[in-house]
């Protein structure tokens, strides 16, 4: 698939190798999304900025919540590139085991994988944010029993940021990342009575490339 916003090829001006080289915390070469908004450098250089502080500590959400949220998001936007990279990367780093991946990527907060009522609520945020673009009274009341208003409103904007992320991966029509897994590698789990296995069992794991680069400056 060709990109509809080719991604900027080395050898690069000065000025996009600074700002790529920014945008990438190690010596590895820079991922397409970086090097599609590499054609619009003041535009790279805002969302370096902003996508860096997504990614680092200062976020008040520790990396496992950073993390549901963003597959989570990028899964129901059908982002399988921002998904894929979030996934070789910080998958295992946040103890998110296969069948939860498979649960972000097709299911539902209220599937067995889930047994922390934590994680069930960044998912069902981020589902209500997707779906209503609000979220209700209810929901919010069991949101601010666990979280801070700092971090509600890192939520929010992490959920409102990786919409962005994904409308500009899809609509450029963004290749994925080599090696990087693919929705398929996580299938769903069999739903209980199938005899095809337990509920929450975890399908076979995709392997995880090592060498898919990091997005900004992560955790």
């Amino acid at each position: 698939m060709k990109a509809r916003v080719a991604p900027l090829d080395p050898p690069y001006g000065a000025e996009a190798a600074a700002v790529l080289g920014r945008m990438m915390p190690t010596d590895e070469a820079p991922i397409a999304l970086f090097r599609t908004y590499a054609r619009n450098l003041p535009l790279a250089e805002a969302l370096h900025s902003w996508g860096s502080y997504q990614l680092s500590r200062r976020l008040s959400l520790g990396l496992r919540d950073r993390e549901i949220v963003i597959d989570r998001t990028c899964a129901l936007c059908g982002c399988e590139y921002e998904w894929g990279v979030h996934i070789a990367r910080f998958a295992s780093r946040a103890a998110l085991t296969t069948a939860q991946i498979a649960s972000l990527t097709h299911g539902t907060g209220a599937d067995p994988c889930w047994t922390e009522e934590r994680d069930r609520l960044l998912i069902e945020a981020a589902d209500a944010l997707h779906t209503h673009h609000d979220v209700d009274d209810l929901l919010w009341e069991r949101l601010a029993a666990e979280f801070s208003p700092a971090q509600l409103l890192d939520l929010l904007m992490l959920c409102g940021w990786y919409h962005a992320i994904s409308y500009t991966a899809r609509a450029t029509r963004l290749p994925g990342e080599p090696g990087a897994p693919r929705f398929r590698d996580f299938p769903p789990s069999p739903p209980p009575g199938t005899g095809l296995g337990r509920a929450g069992d975890a399908p076979p794991a995709a392997p995880q490339p090592s060498n898919t680069p990091p997005c900004c400056s992560e955790q």
